[in-house]
């Protein structure tokens, strides 16, 4: 398996790229990654949407079946303006899901890993942990108010 901090970091500066520009959603970054290539990569759009997820697996194509995803918040797990991105990631097939931190909103926290796991897909949290958290922390701070 290649560097997860490598490919994590990469979704870092991508979200970071978009900081500010995103609205109430956060700037989360997201690449997916096949046999050590990268293959798509995206970050959550001006006015947040779409979202990382959704831009890195339309860039993969059917590269992403099989594939890692680095994604710098917790995916989504309930529908609001979109579908949650977890499902995105689970109808793409892709095999393994990076995940720098959980996502404290109380509509997903731990249910967008919960669904991927359920799916099959390995899940591994904490990679770049407290970078992540860093990048996140205005979007963690307006769902904990």
């Amino acid at each position: 398996m290649s560097n997860p901090e490598h490919f994590m970091r990469r979704a870092l500066a991508l979200g970071a790229a978009q900081s500010g520009r995103t609205a109430e959603n956060p700037a989360v970054g997201c690449v997916i990654v096949k046999d050590g290539e990268i293959v798509g990569e995206g970050a959550t759009q001006d006015g947040g949407r779409p979202h990382a997820e959704t831009v890195a697996l339309q860039v993969a194509g059917t590269q992403a079946r099989g594939a890692d995803a680095y994604v710098t918040l917790e995916p989504c797990s309930h529908y609001g303006q979109t579908a949650p991105c977890a499902n995105a990631l689970i109808d793409a097939g892709v095999a393994r899901c990076f995940i720098a931190v959980v996502d404290p909103d109380p509509r997903v926290n731990w249910r967008g890993a919960a669904l991927l796991q359920e799916a099959g897909i390995d899940v591994r949290v904490g990679v770049c942990e407290t970078e992540a958290a860093q990048a996140h922390a205005a979007f963690f701070a307006r769902v904990r108010e």
